[in-house]
């Protein structure tokens, strides 16, 4: 199958789903990979029927428009840290059918785990079994998460917070799916990895649209 091309303008309408970048605190660099977001966006509408809204969105956690976007996007190298505000209104707005996908490009996992935690004390942090909807909705990932970016030699990791049976929170570690969105100079990572991170990307908006 050829390639995509994710530089077609396509307009908007108030009906297509919004993603928005999370501008988050602690200090990380909430703002890296500049064309990961709109990248992908195009892939997916060139790919699959969802209407999205191609433009990247930044939003923080305490931003009056925070429950207009079903699907948060959060990725970095550093330190996040919510505060007790932050993490009462994340909460609400995961528990009222938001979704968060965190990709750590390398250096978040020890915090944004701590956060992970303190979130909801109450639901354990589960490693998602390869056989979970997420790895199947769209594409099949039999394997789970693919390996885009290498940093320790490790493998892929997926993890999640459920509520009612429900992944509200997913968070990628190992794997780092954003360096595949963006630009294909930025990386050089081959086209079938780029293919693999666009797809796993699609897979998590379809699982976070549909339940």
């Amino acid at each position: 199958m050829p390639a995509p091309s994710y530089d077609t303008e396509q307009p908007a309408f108030p009906s297509d789903i919004k993603v928005a970048r999370l501008h988050y605190s602690g200090g990380g660099d909430w703002y890296w990979g500049a064309s990961a977001i709109p990248n992908f966006l195009q892939f997916v509408r060139s790919n699959s029927s969802i209407a999205t809204d191609t433009v990247e969105y930044t939003v923080s956690i305490m931003d009056p428009d925070l429950f207009k976007y079903p699907f948060l996007f959060a990725t970095g190298h550093s330190v996040v840290d919510f505060s007790p505000e932050e993490s009462d209104r994340l909460r609400r707005y995961l528990s009222q059918g938001g979704f968060l996908f965190v990709n750590d490009s390398y250096g978040m996992d020890e915090s944004f785990r701590k956060e992970m935690a303190e979130l909801f004390p109450e639901r354990e942090i589960v490693e998602l079994p390869f056989d979970h909807e997420l790895y199947h909705s769209f594409y099949d990932f039999p394997n789970g998460p693919p390996k885009i970016h290498e940093h320790d030699n490790r493998p892929p990791r997926g993890y999640a917070i459920i509520l009612d049976g429900r992944v509200v929170l997913y968070f990628l570690v190992e794997s780092d799916i954003g360096d595949g969105w963006e630009d294909p100079q930025v990386h050089n990572n081959p086209e079938e990895k780029r293919q693999a991170a666009f797809r796993m990307g699609l897979n998590i908006l379809t699982y976070a649209l549909l339940n």
